[in-house]
């Protein structure tokens, strides 16, 4: 099977989307796991769509980033520099998209 998957830039998802991954108020309940990270705040993960979700620190922006590898999520979790991992081997390897900023819940 052949995914033809396009690169979407600087675009800004849905904020209901958001609350369902931040809230499990509908299509699926997503585990944030805090990390210690000068570049990210926190993480998760839906292995059934292999989507990597990432809160960066500076800004407090989701992005997610399609086709990871649960293999990949785990070897992004065991890093020593998990920013120098996501510098190395995710931005500009995987195609992405920002979402809307999550809300207190």
């Amino acid at each position: 099977m052949i995914l033809k998957v396009t690169t979407i830039e600087n675009r800004v998802h849905n904020p209901a989307i958001v609350d369902t991954i931040q809230n499990g108020g509908g299509v699926a309940r997503m585990t944030w796991l805090p990390l210690e990270s000068k570049m990210f705040t926190s993480v998760a993960y839906d292995a059934a769509e292999q989507i990597l979700y990432l809160r960066f620190r500076k800004t407090g922006d989701v992005y997610r980033y399609f086709g990871f590898p649960v293999a990949e999520y785990q070897a992004f979790l065991d890093a020593e520099s998990r920013g120098r991992f996501f510098l190395a081997h995710i931005r500009g390897q995987f195609p992405f998209e920002r979402m809307a900023k999550l809300r207190a819940a």
